[in-house]
């Protein structure tokens, strides 16, 4: 098992070791949506239609859902939300993962990396992964996102419709349902925008909480693939989730 746990100038543990993603890995795919509306060179309402060669099974709502042309923001907010996997290769074939990679590698993404498109299952013969990267990166990625440029506040809003707060969140006060982007919170709460990656031997957990302090963070855990704990990686992961809000702000439980 190896744990990674970053958050810039106050946490470093084993931030540059080189882990599997999960989904978390989507964020790359989402930044370079937002980065592209916030420049011009997409447009909020274009259309993008939903391929066969798309559909993938696991996370999302597309596969059963009859629609087949839904906008690039759409799509966008499906992957954020429910870490749609069918939307999320729809629009990685729409930038094409050449401009993923560039547009990450500008925001200072080199080892964190989409490799392929999302597949279930994965072949032999397929990519070894979806994303890679490190938990240094990912945190100064997270950090960046502050809501002062367009495409930030795109992220922050998409990152707050996340349904999945089992990870970094899980334990400490927050309202699931808050998406207003706020400057600080009341006292003993947190805000949160975030994007987590669950698959067998993977738990990992990027985004920002705001308490009475804005904190980056990214968390990744990586176990075997087969017959590893991945109870126990859920629990480092939401430790480390208590750590980092005492950061911003959120006192730890008392335990006994």
């Amino acid at each position: 098992m190896r744990i990674a746990i970053s958050v810039p100038g106050e946490i470093s543990i084993n931030d540059d070791a080189e882990l599997r993603l999960a989904s978390a890995g989507k964020l790359l795919v989402l930044a370079g949506v937002a980065r592209g509306l916030a420049a011009g060179t997409l447009a909020p309402d274009e259309v993008v239609e939903v391929r066969d060669a798309d559909y993938v099974n696991g996370s999302g709502l597309l596969g059963v859902l009859s629609q087949r042309r839904w906008t690039i923001t759409d799509l966008a907010v499906l992957v954020a939300s429910v870490s749609d996997n069918t939307a999320t290769n729809s629009l990685l074939r729409h930038l094409g993962l050449d401009r993923v990679t560039d547009e990450s590698a500008r925001l200072g993404l080199i080892r964190t990396r989409v490799l392929d498109r999302v597949r279930e299952p994965r072949l032999p013969s397929d990519p070894p992964h979806f994303a890679v990267g490190t938990a240094g990166e990912l945190a100064r990625f997270a950090a960046l996102l502050d809501g002062q440029e367009e495409w930030t506040r795109t992220m922050l809003g998409w990152m707050a419709h996340n349904t999945d707060r089992c990870l970094v969140p899980a334990l400490v006060p927050h309202d699931p349902e808050s998406r207003k982007i706020p400057d600080k919170t009341a006292p003993g709460t947190i805000w949160v925008a975030n994007k987590t990656g669950i698959d067998e031997g993977v738990r990992t957990d990027v985004g920002v909480l705001v308490g009475v302090r804005r904190i980056g963070y990214a968390v990744l855990a990586n176990g075997p693939t087969v017959g590893g704990d991945d109870h126990e990686l859920v629990r480092r992961v939401r430790e480390a989730g208590v750590e980092i809000a005492a950061l911003a702000g959120v006192p730890r439980p008392h335990v006994g």
